[in-house]
């Protein structure tokens, strides 16, 4: 009882429980900005009023789930001092540079062009209303580039010495900010958030083409959606499957866990591809196992005979947890297939002019509408747990890294705060969502530019009168 009790356990179930609300938002806005961004670029181009209503439509979305975003990251930092404070100590002359460069560049930039984009509208032309559009937009990505070199540097870290107290001191930023890790996790990051919120603009968009609601801004949207998932889905494999080869080269043990590979095949018989299984850490084998031979050393060394380490080859201490990195990456790379399919099958229906007809992709669409939120979420558990016991790999354990003097209590109260309060604001926020969506997008008066009082935009309003006549 007392080690289900410990701070240790805890501090990690919190961290966990917050970071598993707040990756979701900042990926969505990533996004999401972007596609407001693609919008007024076309409204700019065409003039067209569907384009500028679609924009405020999602605006709308974006104001609430980036103010999501930043309540959910405030707590975050709290928990550096108060329950990771020996990490705090010994990766801070690292981590607190590469944060703080991501408050310098990427908050500055959201926060300078934030509000002229969000209630802008009737105050400045056109043209600059779309630039604080690309420059949010642009913020969101340097803001990932900074949280995604810090944490890949604690995934695989390089460019540092450690002094005589057990400090990490940095040696070279380049080697820090760019290690080997770096590259691939940024691209599937960014990648993901654009699909999660493509798979969203889609199962919106085929939802209102069920209910036969706001038509024509459905068909113009799922198209869009199709097209790009198209492009972002198949670059995302391929990504994907980079990123599993450096992880065979500088975390051998976490690919291991991916793949519950106990022992080393013999020569010549390859590694086999494990579909699904019950991983038993205490006998080191897998249950109930179904396979497919030498499968798993094409994907993951591109030869029918290659292996990879096995997990008894370091201690059990040096291990993950199996389960949960093998279940989670299966949930991650089976919704990446589903995801392939339904846009196969779009693709298809779109070539016989049945895209928006079809009722059973329309359902597709729908029901894939949070797949992305989900398969995010996996591959998140995978990178967070597949790495321990270390919080810097192979350098740092998650035990050494946890405040010394902090009390199991004082870590369940905080967690028990934070989850009550978290319903009840990420509840709030959530139904304020749903009732936006389900609103659905509105006419947006013509932009005064001949005289009369310059009034902002009112972004967290709810819509007044459907583009097309539908209503919810």
């Amino acid at each position: 009882m007392d080690a289900l009790l410990s701070p240790l356990l805890l501090s990690r179930i919190q961290f966990g429980f917050v970071i598993t609300f707040h990756i979701l938002f900042p990926a969505f806005t990533i996004g999401l900005a972007s596609w407001l961004a693609f919008i007024e670029w076309r409204w700019l181009r065409t003039r067209d009023d569907l384009w500028r209503d679609l924009y405020f439509f999602w605006l709308k979305i974006f104001a609430v789930s980036f103010g999501m975003g930043v309540v959910s990251g405030i707590v975050m930092s709290f928990q550096f001092g108060t329950n990771w404070a020996v990490l705090s100590e010994k990766a801070g002359n690292i981590l607190g540079p590469l944060l703080s460069y991501e408050v310098l560049t990427a908050f500055f930039l959201e926060a300078s062009f934030l509000g002229v984009m969000l209630f802008g509208w009737k105050k400045v032309s056109d043209r600059l209303h779309f630039f604080a559009t690309m420059m949010v937009a642009i913020g969101t990505m340097v803001s990932t580039f900074w949280i995604i070199s810090a944490n890949s540097w604690m995934q695989t870290p390089q460019g540092f010495s450690i002094d005589a107290q057990g400090v990490f001191q940095p040696v070279s930023w380049w080697a820090i900010v760019f290690n080997p890790s770096f590259p691939y996790r940024l691209a599937h990051m960014v990648l993901a958030a654009f699909i999660t919120t493509c798979f969203v603009i889609g199962g919106v968009s085929a939802w209102y083409l069920r209910r036969g609601v706001h038509v024509e801004a459905g068909k113009r949207m799922l198209k869009h959606a199709v097209a790009f998932a198209a492009i972002a889905v198949p670059l995302q494999i391929f990504v994907g499957d980079l990123h599993g080869l450096n992880v065979r080269e500088h975390q051998p043990v976490k690919l291991a866990a991916m793949e519950a590979h106990w022992r080393s095949e013999p020569p010549g018989h390859g590694v086999p591809l494990v579909l699904f299984a019950v991983p038993n850490e205490r006998e080191e084998r897998n249950d109930y196992e179904i396979a497919i031979p030498k499968l798993g050393s094409l994907i993951l060394t591109h030869m029918l005979d290659g292996d990879i380490q096995p997990l008894t080859a370091v201690p059990a201490d040096e291990r993950p947890p199996v389960a949960p990195v093998f279940y989670a990456f299966r949930v991650m790379v089976g919704l990446g297939m589903a995801m392939l399919l339904l846009v196969l099958a779009s693709l298809w229906a779109w070539k016989r002019k049945a895209l928006f007809d079809d009722r059973w992709l329309l359902d597709g669409w729908r029901l894939m509408a949070p797949s992305g939120f989900v398969a995010l979420l996996a591959g998140w558990y995978v990178v967070e747990i597949g790495r321990q016991p270390y919080v810097v790999y192979g350098f740092l354990r998650t035990a050494d890294a946890v405040s010394p003097n902090i009390v199991a209590a004082a870590v369940l109260s905080s967690l028990v705060v934070y989850a009550t309060a978290y319903a009840f604001v990420f509840g709030a926020g959530i139904w304020y969502l749903q009732k936006l969506l389900r609103k659905g997008p509105v006419r947006q008066p013509p932009k005064d530019t001949e005289g009369g009082e310059k009034t902002p935009a009112r972004p967290l309003s709810l819509p007044d009168e459907p583009i097309d006549g539908g209503g919810a």
